[in-house]
This record gives structure tokens, sequence and C-alpha cells, in this order.
């Protein structure tokens, strides 16, 4: 018997919307207000074959999340635009000077660099950082050594779950988190080989294994086993130490979280299991509609020839 087809189309929610990332295709589609469908479509070359050393094994890990990172953000950005339509007729005197002075393309440009280093800053500040100075303060009542890197790995995953479950209890990512679910149920729709519409679509999960929560919780993992291997009495060394490792968390991270992806086992199947758990908060049953938004961002990067997306 065949392994299971599995695709490397992957998406992320937006604003009332979703975005899908195919071989060689990016697509956004968003609900407008009037409830007509936003589609933009256009080629996508991935980091990793562009340049052929970005697609080096245990180097590829750091490329592709940053390329992740910038689609990801340029996608949120243009769904937002939808969100509200009198927004350009309140612009700020501010935000028009400079609009006039260097150019919208400009001034969006350098928005979209600043939310990209805020979307790094922030889980470093609050997943990485945050625990190492918590475990510096309660250090001294456990000492040094393998007691405190594994408190501080205990500490990252307590942070990590509750900002999920308070994100999660917000009432305005409730429709985000369903667009969350269509995309995943798409993904599983179309590697069933089954057609994409609704119907067909909402008898999946909502859960997928390759989610970006489930890569966050194995980040989390492996920054326990690499950070206890370098260990150090101050604080402030431990934090600086703690980001120049970060790009080899991220790099295993990502190798394990492909070899998860692609194999269906008794390993595979426990390893997976606290990250689909996790998407319980990060996830919720979509609507008919958001269903149609996913299946057409879906059917936009589809590949023409059959099975060229297979991991």
């Amino acid at each position: 018997m065949s392994e299971k087809f599995r695709t490397s189309i992957g998406g992320q929610a937006l604003v009332e919307g979703v975005m899908m990332r195919g071989p060689d295709k990016v697509s956004v589609v968003v609900r407008k207000p009037d409830g007509e469908l936003y589609v933009d479509t256009h080629p996508y070359v991935p980091i990793t074959k562009k340049y052929k050393i970005c697609g080096l094994p245990f180097i590829r890990g750091i490329f592709v999340f940053g390329s992740s990172m910038k689609v990801g953000v340029s996608s949120l950005m243009k769904s937002a635009e939808f969100v509200d339509d009198s927004a350009d007729e309140e612009k700020g005197k501010f935000t028009q000077w400079a609009e006039r002075t260097f150019g919208e393309k400009t001034i969006n440009a350098i928005i979209s660099a600043v939310a990209i280093v805020l979307g790094v800053a922030l889980p470093i500040g609050l997943f990485i950082l945050l625990p190492t100075l918590l475990a510096g303060l309660l250090g001294q009542w456990i000492g040094s050594g393998i007691g405190r890197s594994l408190l501080e790995g205990v500490l990252r995953i307590a942070v990590f779950v509750l900002y999920l479950k308070l994100v999660s209890l917000m009432s305005d990512m409730k429709r985000v988190f369903s667009y969350h679910g269509a995309e995943h149920k798409s993904i599983h729709c179309y590697e069933a080989g089954e057609e994409l519409v609704p119907e067909n679509i909402r008898k999946f999960p909502r859960q997928h294994p390759r989610c970006g929560t489930s890569f966050l919780f194995v980040v989390m993992i492996i920054s326990i086993l690499v950070f206890s291997i370098v260990r150090w009495d101050n604080a402030l060394v431990r934090m600086a130490l703690r980001i120049v490792l970060l790009p080899v968390v991220v790099s295993l991270s990502y190798e394990i979280n492909s070899w998860v992806g692609k194999h269906d086992n008794a390993l595979t199947r426990i390893l997976r299991a606290p990250g689909l758990w996790l998407q319980d908060m990060t996830t919720c049953e979509p609507d008919d509609s958001m269903l149609e938004v996913a299946a057409k961002a879906l059917t936009e990067v589809r590949p023409e020839e059959e099975g060229v997306d297979h991991i």
C-alpha cells in the first residue's frame, strides 16, 4: 500500500481570508465586506530554489522561516486593507504627509519591515528571554546546571501555552482561528484527493501536523536540549547565548518537523500529538463561507502537473 499523499502546499489564516503558498505561486483570498472574494495570485519562487545554499539541510530552516515571515506579514497587511473601507479617509496628517513625500509603496515597505521585526522580537522576548530571566531569579533555590535548564524549559513551555490560551479567548481572534481551521481542512481534503467543495472539506479535522503551531512547540522542546548544553551563571550572558543559539534551534526544529510531516508511524504520531493538541486552541470550526475562501486559495496555487507538490 502506497503512503498517503502529502502536499508541500501550506497556508496562513488572515483577516477574513486565507493565504496559500504552493510550489510556484502565492494566493491571498479575502472575503470583502460586500461578500465578494478578493483574489490576488502571483508567481513565487522559494528561496531554497532561488539560492542552492539556502536549501542545504540544517541551514534551510532559517531561510524558510524568514521567507515565510515576509510572505505572511505581507499577506496579512493585504487582508487588513478590506476590514474598514473608510480607513483611507481617516488617515492622520502625518500619514498623509509621509505618503506624499516618500510614496505609498515606500511607507508600506517600511511598515512591513517593522511588522516583521516585531513579529520576530516578540516571540524571542516572550518565549526565549523571559523564561531565561525567570529561571535566573528562581535559580537561587535550585542552583546552576541541569536543574536550572530544566526549570527554564518548563517555564518556556508554560509561557507559550498560556499565551496561546489567552489569545484564544479574545473574541476578535475567533474568526481568524476559524479561517485557520478552514485552511487545515482544505489541505486535508486536497491530500485525500477529494473535490475542494465545502460539503467535502467540512468533514476533515481542523488540526494538521504541519501547522506553524506544531512547529513552535517543537522549537520549545529543541530549545530545552540545545540550551542545556551551554550553561552560564550570569543571566545577561545566558540571554545573549540564547539569541546566538536560536538559529541552531530553528534549523533543528525545521528538520524534525519536516521529517514528522512526511511520515506516519508510531513515533511520528507521538511526536506530533502535543502540536495537534495545541491546535485545539488556535483553530475553530469554520462555516461554509470560510471553507469557500480556503478552497479558492488552495485551488489558485495547486500545480497543473499532478504530484509536483508531493513532499
